[in-house]
């Protein structure tokens, strides 16, 4: 008797959406999916491009689309079925509710189920670029429920009051923030665009904190400016698919950033405002250049 193929886990991403370009869930599902992911997808906006623009058009999506959504899927009996759940930028403070209520009800039915929340609120050059009320909402609700946390160094400082600029800072600051993730669960904090004083300045750094150690991988510093808009969003999808994968942070470290940086190459090579994420599809499985993760902790 012939096996059947296993079945490709599921993800379940709450994200922005775009027609035009690449962020939110249009950065996201398409690379997890080449790692092998189904992804039922919910869009909390629909946006003909990102904001970085300074003029977009189309809806915001009420809070409430979010739980009717997962009542329809939880209807095809297939909540069980649902390995992780991944968000991003979180609107308004009903929408960071809505997710987390998302996240309960996935884990009701697999309590192995993992978190990974993007806390987007801001970056250096731009600041807080959410909703003055949306930082404290995040870390009041979001937070304690995640299992993976993907904060960029400016996110970092934010959440936790802290000036990030040696590698100890990056360390304390991330061992910090574990303590404040869900108990029971793996609490990896994985830190993008790190950038130090004690590092070179000609690379940029990505750091993931376990209770097993802290790895760190480091690539060259492409000349992109204005920076791309949705690359937060593509590592965090391409970490999580590959923690799914392998279980191990440094690996998954190793093969997300390798991707990422893969992805920056193709699109600084094209010249595009946009990140080309279709041209660098074969990438994410298996990078032809691989930078390794180098323990720290």
């Amino acid at each position: 008797m012939t096996k059947r193929p296993s079945l490709p886990q599921n993800i379940l991403s709450i994200q922005s959406w775009v027609s035009y370009g690449h962020v939110g869930n249009a950065a996201a599902v398409f690379p997890l999916q080449r790692l092998g992911f189904e992804v039922w997808a919910i869009n909390t906006v629909q946006f003909s491009n990102h904001t970085g623009y300074g003029a977009w058009t189309g809806p915001v999506f009420a809070p409430e689309m979010v739980a009717e959504l997962i009542d329809g899927i939880e209807a095809r009996g297939v909540l069980p079925t649902c390995g992780a759940v991944l968000s991003g930028y979180m609107g308004s403070e009903g929408t960071v509710a809505a997710v987390v209520d998302a996240v309960k009800r996935i884990r009701a039915a697999n309590p192995e189920a993992l978190y990974c929340c993007d806390p987007v609120m801001g970056d250096y050059g731009r600041g807080v670029f959410v909703r003055p009320e949306l930082p404290e909402r995040i870390t009041a609700l979001a937070i304690p429920e995640a299992d993976i946390l993907t904060p960029n160094q400016f996110e970092l400082e934010l959440l936790t009051g802290q000036k990030i600029e040696t590698l100890e800072d990056a360390l304390k600051a991330s061992r910090q923030l574990r303590e404040r993730m869900r108990g029971g669960g793996p609490r990896v904090v994985v830190v993008t665009s790190l950038v130090r004083s004690d590092a070179s300045p000609e690379s940029i750094e990505t750091l993931a904190v376990t209770a097993e150690g802290a790895w760190l991988c480091s690539t060259p510093l492409l000349p992109l400016e204005p920076p791309r808009n949705g690359t937060g969003d593509a590592i965090a999808a391409l970490f999580l698919g590959q923690y799914l994968s392998s279980n191990q942070a440094g690996e998954a470290l190793s093969l997300a950033t390798s991707a990422l940086y893969a992805l920056l190459e193709i699109t600084h090579a094209a010249d595009s405002r946009e990140i080309q994420l279709v041209a660098a599809q074969d990438e994410y499985n298996r990078p032809n250049r691989v930078f390794e993760a180098e323990q720290v902790g």
